[in-house]
C-alpha cells in the first residue's frame, strides 16, 4: 500500500487517523468481549456504539490548521 498517497489525498489525515486509531481502541475490546466464551464478560452496545460515533467523527471532521478552500470544500458563491 502507497501512504504516500494516502497521506498527500487525505487533506484531513491527522483528525482522520485520531478518529480511527480513538475509534478502534473502543470497538476492539467490545467485540473481544462479544466473541470470547466467557459467559461473565460483559458487551456494551454502548460502547460499541460510541467507537463507531468516534470512528464517523474522524472521518468525517477536518484539521484546524486547514482551511475551506484548501480542503476544496470552498466552492465560492453558487448563486
Amino acid at each position: 500500500m502507497d501512504t504516500t498517497w494516502l497521506i498527500t489525498n487525505l487533506k484531513s489525515w491527522k483528525t482522520t487517523a485520531l478518529g480511527i486509531l480513538g475509534g478502534l481502541a473502543i470497538i476492539i475490546p467490545e467485540l473481544q468481549a462479544l466473541l470470547d466464551s466467557d459467559p461473565a464478560t460483559v458487551f456494551s452496545k454502548a460502547a460499541l456504539m460510541a467507537g463507531l460515533g468516534m470512528l464517523g467523527v474522524g472521518i468525517n471532521a477536518k484539521d484546524g490548521n486547514k482551511t475551506s478552500k484548501e480542503l476544496g470544500l470552498d466552492q465560492g458563491d453558487q448563486k
